[in-house]
């Protein structure tokens, strides 16, 4: 009998995504159509914000925002180097400088402090730092509130990458939802296969400004618009009623392809029904691990929960002491693919990555180079039992 595999993350697909797609892939439009739409407004609602611009990536997304707020050559952006390399090409895509923040090592997330020296070193550097764009990491929200009072001080814009977080819920009273750009001007989400909502690609920019959406919207479609009010010429697009044609657009500046196709969109309606329920199976999951934190082994520890908020986790997070306890990561990791429990490292320091590596010489990482070197990602997705978690603790036990 094969033993069953348990991978770190997996995708969440039933019955009701596949007919979703079928019903698309029968239908006029396979991309532009009304199921782009229809995303856009049930996220808006999920995420309680006034406007969701849907794109193809969450690279994609991040890029849009950047270019939202005119992020430029003559910029900083802030950035913590635990995060996924598009954090940070994003915003070097707009030529600006980006300045690496370090993290708290018992959780991966920047804090307010990260952000004062980072802007510090931006300043001593002779740059204006103009964006922060903190990262929700597994799930679990930076303290947005602390980050961005000190963001405002400085003139600066928030950009949230909640790639990581979508369904989680944060305040006193658990009463705002990640998305809802409460201390920010745009959040970015992905909806990668391993995320907790699937469109196989697949990105989307929530935000509260009018200007911004406009923005962003032209941005993914090449810089389009077919909106007469909003066209510039005298009479390019016109008729000989004096009436713009229908087939009339205009671009008043560069964009990029970054659309989503109504097939994606399709099945992330279909996943994003399903939002609240898997944000219940993914906490009780969570929660499963941590009730058996205590029967790990010495030098074995989850990483810490934060205040005020309730993720819809993405990852579950492991720290292991002196060198993974003393044997190294690539033998406890084969060790637990052995067992057939699969592990991911979330993730290697961006400032250390060559194309990097030269701008932060010199720089005390030490809280992110902590976190580097004792993570790893444990198995959690919907689908999972708590026996698979069980299976995942005796494991680690026998390590």
């Amino acid at each position: 009998m094969t033993q069953k595999f348990i991978p770190y993350g997996r995708q969440s697909i039933d019955q009701d995504d596949i007919e979703a797609i079928v019903k698309v892939l029968k239908s006029d439009y396979l991309t532009t159509g009304p199921a782009v739409n229809e995303f856009e407004g049930l996220l808006a609602d999920k995420t309680n914000s006034n406007y969701a611009i849907v794109c193809n990536s969450g690279t994609a997304a991040l890029h849009m925002a950047a270019h939202a707020i005119g992020l430029s050559e003559n910029d900083a952006a802030i950035v913590p180097s635990v995060t996924f390399l598009a954090s940070a090409n994003a915003m070097t895509f707009t030529g600006a400088k980006v300045i690496f923040a370090d993290c708290d090592p018992a959780t991966g997330l920047m804090t307010k402090d990260h952000l004062e020296d980072a802007i510090l070193r931006a300043k001593k550097a002779g740059l204006s730092p103009k964006v922060v764009v903190p990262v929700h990491l597994a799930g679990q929200l930076c303290d947005m509130e602390a980050i961005s009072k000190v963001a405002r001080r400085e003139g600066m814009f928030v950009i949230e990458d909640a790639c990581h977080a979508i369904g989680t819920t944060y305040g006193p009273n658990l009463e705002h939802v990640a998305g809802d750009c409460k201390w920010s001007d745009l959040t970015a989400f992905s909806f990668h296969p391993v995320k907790t909502i699937a469109m196989g690609e697949g990105g989307a920019v929530t935000t509260n400004s009018s200007d911004f959406a406009k923005k962003l919207e032209l941005f993914r479609n090449h810089g389009i618009t077919r909106k007469p009010e909003e066209f510039v010429s005298e009479d390019t697009g016109k008729d000989r009623s004096g009436e713009w044609g229908s087939w009339y657009y205009e671009m008043s500046q560069p964009g990029y392809n970054y659309r989503a196709s109504d097939i994606q969109c399709a099945l992330g309606s279909s996943q994003l029904k399903k939002l609240d329920m898997f944000a219940a199976k993914r906490r009780e999951l969570r929660e499963k691990y941590y009730s058996l934190e205590n029967s790990l082994p010495e030098g074995i520890r989850l990483a810490n929960r934060v205040p005020n908020c309730s993720p819809c986790p993405h990852l579950m997070i492991a720290l292991f002491d002196n060198d993974f306890l003393g044997k190294g990561r690539n033998h406890v990791m084969e060790k637990l693919k052995n067992d057939g429990i699969g592990t991911q490292v979330h993730y290697i320091p961006v400032h250390l990555q060559p194309y990097y590596r030269t701008q932060t010489v010199g720089v005390d990482f030490s809280g992110t180079l902590s976190f580097y070197n004792s993570c790893l990602s444990l198995p959690i997705y919907t689908s999972m039992s708590p026996r698979d978690i069980e299976a995942v603790v005796s494991s680690l036990k026998s390590l």
